[in-house]
């Protein structure tokens, strides 16, 4: 299994630039070579942050029509990509089919997104003759582009993350230079040659996005540079905070871990918060960072729903990800898959159902009586694990959620919309979800963590607004 429909190289400046290293990408369920992809060098990374700084000025001026033009002329070629796309995210991240469909279409959604964004990029005027000293003044503040801008993506969604870097930077008017995770370039490599092509047609420099792969170094080269206006990350909490000191003064946008929770209220529909657990819990083989870890279950219904939700759990099907039942299978990779059993095991956690390693998947997980302190309840776990915990009340649940040095995504079962409304007030996280999924997100809506799950908002009218400084003028006629 070979794969290849892009030019050799990498995109720097206005062509694809060869390398002398290449690694392979090989899918994660059988182990079997997908493609040769290019490494760069930190050279190649600052050589990209040169030609992005020489076109920097011009892709600021570039008119409202012709960034539009470029976003939706990427979207139509990801319309007319779709099938290919999916088929080769499902072999490059090893995710299952049903979870690289729903990142293509939300992908789509982000690029529409983008460009209707554009429109919308405006200023306000300001009263400055509210002194005295201000009368005969007319003042009002525009937004101008922040700069050149580098975008981390992680190894889970690869065409989606790196689209949310992108996109909302040529909306804005920067040049971005995108790194994808080592193990998943394949399919962000394919999404610059389009976006590549897309800036060809409109008449726009095709410098204005740009490409390198790599390991740590390359990553510091970019964010260590002084001509970078903002980074933007999606991934770990300690490669986020290292980004951010290494990147100071300059902005960062971070989009880092979490360990979701789910809590299910004395009066919720116990079948409904069980599905939930079952949608939310083990989607993309649980590596999404609003997956449901931490479940929250008041002592009132915690044996009935903890009964419904194991009778369920063989409806979570194992194999290969290329099956449409599918909805586990292997991990990225077998250090992530070695962490995620070590964990289980030293968790002091019980085994309610799953915890072992068959033909190279983890079963789905149950573990219950998880203590404080154990890694798969504290941290992150990225893995199709569930840990629940009983808890005498809705109170306790919420104090619960906020323990964590975390704080991305909670959600609330409940028919009562006082305590729906009491989550919103009181959950220390960037979003609440009622009666659904943590993981359930719109990428219109702003999405962000606080805490240790990050800074800055993802989501293209937010993220542009991230991307943009204002600038204030104040004329006196």
């Amino acid at each position: 299994m070979m794969f290849d429909p892009y030019p050799d190289g990498l995109p720097v400046g206005p062509e694809w630039v060869s390398t002398s290293d290449t690694v392979e990408i090989r899918f994660p369920f059988d182990g079997c070579v997908v493609a040769q992809a290019p490494v760069g060098t930190p050279e190649l990374a600052r050589r990209a942050v040169d030609e992005a700084a020489a076109v920097a000025r011009e892709v600021a001026k570039l008119p409202s029509h012709v960034r539009r033009d470029v976003l939706t002329g990427v979207h139509r070629s990801l319309v007319e990509w779709r099938d290919e796309l999916e088929g080769l995210l499902v072999v490059e991240t090893g995710k299952p089919l049903v979870d690289c469909r729903v990142e293509v279409a939300r992908t789509l959604v982000t690029w529409q997104a983008a460009a209707e964004e554009v429109a919308r990029l405006h200023g306000e005027t300001v009263p400055l003759d509210l002194l005295p000293s201000g009368e005969g003044l007319t003042g009002f503040w525009v937004r101008k582009p922040i700069g050149v801008v580098v975008g981390i993506a992680g190894f889970n969604y690869p065409l989606l993350l790196a689209s949310h870097k992108i996109a909302p930077a040529i909306a804005a008017g920067c040049p971005v230079i995108v790194k994808p995770a080592p193990q998943t370039p394949l399919a962000t490599l394919w999404l610059v040659h389009l976006v590549r092509e897309a800036a060809a047609a409109a008449g726009a420099p095709l410098s204005m996005v740009q490409l390198v792969t790599g390991d740590a170094g390359v990553g510091s080269a970019l964010v260590t540079d002084k001509r970078v206006g903002a980074v933007s990350f999606t991934g770990s909490a300690a490669v986020g905070h290292r980004i951010a000191r290494d990147a100071a003064p300059r902005k960062t946008l971070l989009e880092l871990g979490s360990n979701a929770a789910l809590v299910v209220a004395e009066d919720a529909d116990l079948d409904a918060a069980a599905d939930a657990v079952l949608r939310g819990g083990f989607y993309a083989s649980g590596q999404a960072c609003i997956s449901v870890q931490r479940l929250l279950v008041v002592d009132s219904v915690a044996v009935e729903f903890t009964r419904r939700l194991l009778a369920r759990l063989p409806e979570v099907v194992t194999g290969d990800p290329r099956d449409e039942r599918t909805r586990v299978s292997a991990l990225i990779d077998e250090r992530s898959t070695r962490r995620v059993l070590d964990w289980i095991s030293a968790s002091g956690a019980t085994v309610a159902a799953g915890g072992e390693l068959v033909d190279g998947i983890i079963r789905p997980t149950v573990l219950t009586d998880v203590p404080d302190g154990a890694d798969c309840w504290e941290e992150e776990i990225f893995g199709p694990v569930v840990c629940l915990r009983r808890v005498s009340d809705v109170d306790e649940a919420f104090d619960q959620v906020n323990a964590s040095r975390y704080g991305l995504h909670a959600s609330v079962f409940t028919t009562s919309l006082r305590t729906a409304m009491r989550a919103i007030d009181e959950l220390e996280v960037g979003g609440v979800v009622v009666n659904e999924v943590p993981g359930f997100r719109s990428d219109t809506m702003p999405y962000g963590g606080v805490k240790d799950s990050g800074i800055g908002r993802e989501g293209p009218r937010f993220a542009i607004d991230e991307l943009t400084v204002t600038r204030m003028a104040v004329i006196r006629a």
